[in-house]
């Protein structure tokens, strides 16, 4: 691989509510990115990041930042108007891609498998099940299953979401029950099929601690659904616009043959237990080639 950068500038942490998770990755890319020869800065993301990156001068950012304002295009935007190149997917790509909602138009309009669900306030959700029950409601903008509430069939009554730091709008879909799976997809070409066991919901602490989940990978799931969720993972990846490195997350009811799209993450987690990193490993290539992969392909293009 022919190497275009030096000094990689790693952001990491910022305001989000998913700020952990970003400090674990953002440390662990530092440090694959050193072994892979690099210069690195380690930059916690806040509302002085055009100073510091001003003063490390880097050649290139890798994004680290998960969440609101370092995934949704803000940062990206910041990065561009610097003329910067970094890593992962553009400001609209990026911009899309965590507006749940829009995300699922863009699907819908390439013919890609999405759930039934609405946008609806705090308000309307808490006076009356807004649709029948089995259903989920979770901010229709931020990651890392922040935030998700599970309505289960019998349920008498609905979430009570209300208070000073309810969000203004909330996403009420429906509830797909069955496997979860994911796919990573590199530059257009989607890796492998994993399919994530847990006792529960995959929420935020099944996701990020230790022990909180169990991978399985390649997924023990027929040829032909491997298939599907590798086309639809690189359609989706396509028809957002991303770039670099994507994931796409799956429910299956196998009862149905149901395969639906829930979202595309344009930075996804790379932690130790981070899915993409074993997907890559999997496939022969160590977390350090990796991350100098994704430095390589950094660029500014919206």
């Amino acid at each position: 691989m022919t190497r275009r950068f030096d000094h990689i500038a790693v952001l990491k942490g910022g305001p989000s509510a998913e700020r952990e998770v970003s400090l674990v990755s953002g440390r662990d890319c530092a440090i694959g990115l050193r072994e892979a020869g690099y210069t690195v800065t380690e930059i916690d993301a806040a509302d002085d990041l055009v100073d510091r990156l001003a003063q490390a001068r880097p050649d290139a950012v890798f994004n680290a930042l998960h969440g609101r304002w370092g995934e949704d295009g803000c940062v990206q935007g910041i990065l561009e108007w610097l003329q910067i190149p970094y890593t992962h997917s553009g400001v609209l790509a990026s911009s899309l891609a965590m507006d749940k909602e829009q995300a699922k138009v863009v699907f819908a309009a390439a013919g890609l498998p999405v759930a039934d669900g609405l946008l609806a306030t705090p308000e309307d959700i808490a006076r009356a099940h807004v649709m029948e029950p089995p259903y989920v409601v979770k901010p229709y903008n931020e990651g890392s299953s922040v935030g998700i509430h599970l309505v289960m069939q019998g349920a008498n009554t609905p979430p009570q979401l209300t208070g000073p730091d309810a969000p203004a709008r909330l996403m009420v879909e429906r509830y797909v029950p069955g496997r979860e799976l994911t796919v990573a997809v590199r530059h257009g070409e989607p890796l492998a099929v994993t399919e994530i066991f847990v006792d529960g919901w995959y929420d935020y602490d099944a996701k990020y601690k230790a022990g909180g989940s169990r991978h399985v990978i390649p997924a023990d799931i027929t040829p032909a659904l491997a298939t599907r969720c590798m086309d639809i993972a690189a359609a989706a990846h396509q028809a957002l616009g991303c770039r670099g490195i994507s994931r796409a997350d799956f429910r299956y009811d196998p009862d149905r043959d149901d395969l639906i799209i829930l979202e595309v993450n344009t930075q996804p987690g790379m932690t130790p237990t981070s899915l993409v990193p074993e997907q890559a490993a999997h496939c022969g290539m160590a977390f350090p080639e990796l991350v100098a992969w994704m430095v390589e392909d950094a660029s500014c293009q919206r």
